[in-house]
């Protein structure tokens, strides 16, 4: 089965069904204007939840050392980079000494091999819909990009599946693509940040399928 990640969990009942469906990774965001927001200090009673062996992400934008700092401390064992440098990629790895993954956005074949290049040390390359010029987060805007763009030019690297993948799609995707991870937000929500735990029995029935 492809692993999945279920992202921007913000309540013990979610983090719990997550857990429960055999999710490999859990995603908590740290970026402040996000309806997915969780506080540093707050997350660490729904970190202590997720079991050894389970992926605990933290989604960060740009973010600054008091940040990443607050989020290791609170349990974290990933950090996803959105909007960093490759030369802060490698900082950030190297001091923490911590697998980094890296997200992208695509529209273009070009923004693949783009990502690509900037990945560098990342152990992991997530691709997401890029997002539109107007919107106030990097990611997580439920929108995916054409798949066809990954069979055509696929990255020479592990990479993984997110943007606009949800209960009826994510199949499809992992045929087509046969991504390392697909990545779930939006996709299992009531509203925007709200998760279902319903949805998420769902989403991990439907990767199954595949």
């Amino acid at each position: 089965m492809t692993p999945f990640k279920i992202c921007g969990l913000s309540t013990p009942e979610t983090v719990d069904a997550a857990v429960a469906v055999g999710a490999a990774h859990l995603g908590f965001n740290y970026f402040a204007p996000s309806p997915r927001f969780v506080d540093p200090a707050a997350s660490a009673a729904l970190i202590a939840r997720v079991p050894a062996g389970v992926g605990r992400v933290a989604v960060l934008v740009a973010p600054d050392e008091a940040l990443v700092a607050a989020v290791i401390a609170a349990g974290i064992t990933i950090l996803q980079l959105h909007d960093v440098s490759p030369e802060r990629l490698n900082e950030l790895k190297s001091r923490h000494n911590m697998p980094v993954w890296l997200a992208a956005g695509v529209k273009t074949r070009a923004d693949i091999r783009a990502a690509e290049k900037a990945a560098g040390p990342a152990d992991l390359l997530l691709l997401d819909a890029k997002a539109p010029n107007d919107a106030p987060l990097p990611g997580g805007n439920g929108l995916a990009f054409d798949w066809q763009l990954l069979v055509d030019t696929r990255p020479g690297r592990p990479f993984g599946l997110a943007g606009g993948l949800g209960i009826g799609n994510v199949a499809e995707a992992i045929r087509r693509v046969a991504p390392a991870l697909v990545d779930v937000a939006s996709g299992v929500e009531e509203s925007a940040g709200v998760k279902s735990v319903e949805k998420i029995r769902a989403f991990a029935n439907a990767v199954r399928s595949a």
